[in-house]
């Protein structure tokens, strides 16, 4: 396979010195440089497709679109980036959102239109990182765009849509990138022990390393030949100088790398998307998916009170009076947070999401207060009926306030029967509960309340 990474053209490779490309790390080694020799990403790279038409596929009719390539770690945005500049008949142009600012952004747009009116060059602009610019630099990329001095490939491993301002997503073709099958990353590792720009059939590699290996890169190509590389570098600094091809045992793997990849951004997309997926776990029952997302959540170093505080707003939105006791733990958790700290409070936040996850669901404590809420927005308060209003204060009996009230405490069973609601909103009813867990016995009862409320 050809070299995965690099820019150069292929007069270059042959002229460029062993001992540099020895040097460079595996995964820049063992990038592609056309299409087909990309790994995954098929639903990006059928015939007609924006990649292929950037990079010069024959037959392609159509002009070159601007793209966003939005997907995790490894997946292949700078690979794309790099065979499109191999294509021919451009001029190609890297920068980087970490260093470049509005006056490198601007310098690119001008030499792009000189190109392009004198010279009949049209420029291609590799914009890695793209979340990493301001507003401001944004708006310097659009007279480029729009007016065609440039086609834009800009990189991100965040969402677009929090991430890039829409003048430019609206001028551009967003790409999605997944993670790698596992079959993909295994052709990948296999690829890289054999050709001779990667390993060379240096090593051999166990089926017990192969899958260790996978498994942590977690779909990410990148972290695969790294973790291969570094489970090469210990095999052959252990090996005996008689063996000509020493074995990547299970034990040299675990060696050179025993922590998967947690992909992982507490700041960007893959935060609302875990915290999002732990939630709808919860709500759903499923109290091992529940507690994967928790791992996932420590393992990245997201803040404990943050997850804290969503058990607790999750006790009484999905769960509320079908277990009142869900509460309870919930902001026990929180309170053993603040008091104990993380690591030891992941044991109390693992039980309240056990807890929760568990415990019989319910939504009629947010049903109840968004139909109140709904009704007192659209102007259904009604005035506070007499015998409610506060009667404290001098001059209220005058008034009337406070005249004929009922106090629950002398009457039977410590219900009157009195007006409660204002008279617009007589015969409401917020509260529905279910019939699931503690719910059951409180329908019942809120039935009873009702029919001796109504026997006023």
């Amino acid at each position: 396979m050809a070299d995965l990474f690099d820019t150069m053209n292929s007069e270059d490779d042959a002229a460029e010195p062993e001992i540099r490309r020895a040097k460079a790390p595996l995964a820049v080694r063992m990038r592609p440089r056309v299409l087909d020799e990309i790994v995954g990403q098929k639903h990006l790279l059928r015939p007609g497709s924006p990649l292929r038409v950037l990079a010069g596929e024959s037959g392609s009719t159509t002009a070159p679109q601007s793209v966003i390539l939005w997907g995790p770690p490894g997946t292949g945005k700078t690979t794309l980036a790099n065979v499109i500049a191999r294509a021919g008949g451009r001029k190609f142009v890297e920068l980087s959102a970490i260093t470049a600012g509005v006056k490198d952004v601007r310098a690119v747009m001008d030499q792009a239109l000189q190109d392009r009116d004198f010279h009949g060059i049209s420029t291609v602009l590799f914009l890695d990182e793209i979340h990493r610019f301001t507003k401001a630099q944004q708006d310097a990329l659009l007279p480029g765009v729009e007016n065609g001095w440039v086609v834009l490939i800009a990189a991100t491993t965040e969402n677009p849509s929090f991430s890039v301002i829409s003048p430019l997503l609206s001028r551009s073709v967003l790409l999605t990138l997944t993670s790698l099958e596992d079959t993909d990353i295994e052709g990948l590792i296999n690829r890289a022990v054999s050709d001779s720009r990667g390993l060379a059939g240096a090593v051999v590699l166990s089926d017990e390393a192969m899958e260790h290996i996978v498994r942590v890169s977690s779909g990410d190509a990148r972290k695969a030949l790294t973790s291969l590389e570094a489970a090469a570098s210990v095999t052959l600094g252990e090996a005996d100088a008689s063996d000509k091809q020493p074995g990547i045992s299970i034990e040299h793997a675990l060696q050179a790398l025993n922590q998967a990849a947690v992909r992982y951004d507490r700041n960007g997309d893959q935060h609302y998307d875990v915290v999002s997926a732990f939630i709808k776990s919860i709500r759903g029952s499923d109290v091992d998916a529940a507690l994967h997302y928790l791992a996932r959540m420590f393992e990245a170093g997201e803040d404990a009170r943050f997850i804290a505080r969503r058990l607790v707003v999750h006790a009484s939105e999905d769960i509320g009076m079908a277990d009142p006791t869900a509460l309870t733990a919930a902001i026990n958790a929180a309170q053993a947070v603040q008091f104990i700290g993380m690591p030891e409070a992941r044991l109390n936040l693992a039980q309240a999401t056990i807890h929760l996850a568990t415990a019989p669901k319910s939504n009629a404590v947010c049903a109840a207060i968004d139909a109140a809420q709904a009704d007192v927005k659209a102007g259904g308060s009604g005035a506070v009926p007499m015998h409610l209003r506060d009667g404290h204060y001098q001059g209220a009996s005058a008034l009337g306030h406070g005249k004929g009230y009922i106090y629950p405490h002398n009457v039977p069973h410590a219900i009157a029967a009195q007006q409660y609601l204002p008279e617009n909103l007589t015969g409401t009813e917020y509260y529905k509960p279910t019939q699931y867990g503690a719910e059951r016995t409180l329908f019942d009862r809120l039935s009873k309340i009702k029919n001796l409320l109504r026997n006023k």
